[in-house]
């Protein structure tokens, strides 16, 4: 019986465009009192910590948001289910005074303390003014994965506004690739994402399971937060390391402040605390501006299903006629695009209609086009000469003795005694023998075809021998130049169609090396 697990279900849903432009025509209004209040009385704002000993000069580009922007833009849920609103009236930033942001920084509800200065402006002004277009689609994707983050993030008692570091490291780009190797969300290196249960190998890469990498996440993040007891220093070290945040202390001195030894960090590790803060703003204050928030038009509800054979994406594509670019962005954990079920059970997320499709069709899917889209052997004998025997198994019929059996298999008495360790010559109906039989490729020794055919058990195997046995049929290893014309000339009264029709087959086509049934006469 098939189990479906129940992962969750995700919807996500149109943005009313009217309503936006009327909050937004609203909130200029406000804007407009509040730069008031800022001209009034500049950068006086006390709830909110200030720092100003950085240079904007340190500032240095997330590499997700350079490199993963084409990736992102090409995604299937993009391409599929956002649709992007051209308003002409809100594609350009309005200037705000440094009170503005002190302001409104303090009032987000945190529990990390978010302070404010030059530099985080200067991030500020990266996400609002040129990266606004990449912000906004990640405006609309968020509440596929916050809500997820946020579940497991409340489940781990950690601070909720740790979820935009996924802005910081992906631009929320569950297959996102940096030149270092990190992957995934949260940008787990292979070393780390092992050491956090993620499994990693040749088919499958958990750091691009958004689930899975998450509760990783969560709980790394937990670990550096119990030996920093600072949030600052546990996201510094979450982006470049326990090592390198430790020698920065001593650098400094022993000091414990970020941005004491602030200096002493690493180039990108400088912006990557103020790129959190400035996500933390602008996803919270994204309208005031102007930006416009995609278009999500997607009411995926999706199940997850164990699936316990080895199933190719193209597979379930063809049967469950789905767009197999969307069971890859359901999936991206599936690096080569193959479950690998049979080695443990792995789950599967599909809609939930094709879910159920799935269970009913599983056997169909599993069997369609198999041959060609799995062909790694599971078993496979040494290269030998034509002339090298084969291994056969056989089993006694009534009325068959050991000289008829050597006959038949073109051998000796005393060689089947000695394979099988006998220690006289009477055998037993339904007694298996083992037997090296060299036909050499030749039509003319009287050998059952008993090759194990793809998918066949060993049982299948002794019963083809012991029917087809009885048939007189030989087996003929195809050279270089046969075809069925060549090899029937060499049998009288034989043509190509009959040697087709006795291989139950319709397709002249042959390979060297691959054996066919023949006439023994």
């Amino acid at each position: 019986m098939k189990t479906f697990v129940l992962v969750g279900i995700t919807t996500l849903f149109s943005v009313c465009a009217s309503a936006q432009v009327t909050m937004w025509q609203d909130l200029e209004k406000k804007m407009a009192q509040e730069e008031q209040l800022g001209d009034a009385n500049p950068r006086t704002v006390s709830t909110v910590s200030t720092v100003s000993t950085v240079s904007g000069s340190d500032v240095y580009t997330p590499e997700a948001w350079d490199t993963n922007w084409d990736k992102l833009m090409n995604s299937w849920y993009v391409m599929h289910y956002t649709k992007k609103i051209n308003n002409e009236a809100y594609n350009e930033n309005v200037s705000i005074s440094d009170s503005i942001y002190v302001e409104r920084l303090s009032k987000l509800p945190k529990i990390i303390e978010l302070p404010y200065n030059n530099i985080v402006r200067t991030c500020i002004d990266y996400y609002v003014d040129r990266r606004r277009s990449l912000v906004e689609y990640m405006l609309g994707l968020e509440s596929f994965y916050f809500p997820m983050i946020e579940e497991t993030l409340d489940k781990y008692d950690l601070p909720l506004e740790l979820k935009y570091l996924t802005i910081v490291e992906s631009a929320l780009n569950p297959t996102a690739l940096s030149r270092a190797g990190a992957s995934g969300l949260w940008q787990f290196i292979l070393p780390t994402g092992k050491s956090y249960g993620l499994e990693i190998n040749s088919l499958i890469d958990e750091r691009r399971d958004p689930v899975k990498s998450t509760d990783a996440a969560c709980r790394y993040l937990k670990d550096l937060y119990d030996t920093y007891k600072d949030w600052n220093l546990a996201i510094a070290a979450y982006n470049c390391g326990g090592g390198n945040v430790n020698k920065a202390i001593k650098r400094s001195g022993g000091k414990t402040d970020y941005w004491a030894i602030y200096p002493y960090l690493p180039r990108e590790t400088r912006s990557y605390l103020p790129f959190f803060i400035a996500a933390n703003y602008v996803m919270n204050y994204y309208a005031y501006h102007k930006l416009y928030p995609v278009e999500t038009t997607l009411p995926l509800s999706t199940d997850t299903i164990m699936v316990g054979q080895m199933i190719h994406f193209d597979q379930i594509a063809a049967i469950l006629r789905m767009d197999k670019e969307e069971i890859k962005a359901l999936n991206p954990q599936y690096k080569r695009d193959i479950i690998p079920g049979n080695y443990r059970p792995q789950p599967l997320k599909l809609p939930t209609v094709k879910a159920y499709a799935f269970v009913e069709l599983e056997k169909e899917i599993a069997g369609h086009r198999s041959e060609e889209l799995f062909t790694n052997r599971t078993y496979v004998n040494k290269s030998s000469s034509d002339n090298s025997p084969e291994k056969i198994v056989h089993r006694v019929a009534k009325g068959e003795t050991l000289s008829t059996i050597a006959q038949r298999y073109g051998v000796t008495v005393s060689a089947i005694c000695k394979w099988n360790n006998l220690k006289n010559t009477r055998t037993t109906v339904g007694e298996r023998l083992v037997l090296y039989a060299d036909n050499g490729g030749s039509g003319n020794t009287p050998i059952a075809k008993v090759s194990k055919p793809a998918n066949t058990t060993a049982k299948t195997i002794m019963s083809t021998a012991t029917s087809t046995s009885r048939q007189m049929t030989a087996r003929y290893k195809v050279r270089d130049g046969d075809s069925y014309y060549t090899i029937a000339k060499k049998y009288q009264g034989y043509n190509h169609e009959d040697l087709m029709k006795l291989n139950n087959t319709k397709s002249p086509s042959l390979k060297v090396g691959q054996y066919i049934k023949v006439p023994t006469n």
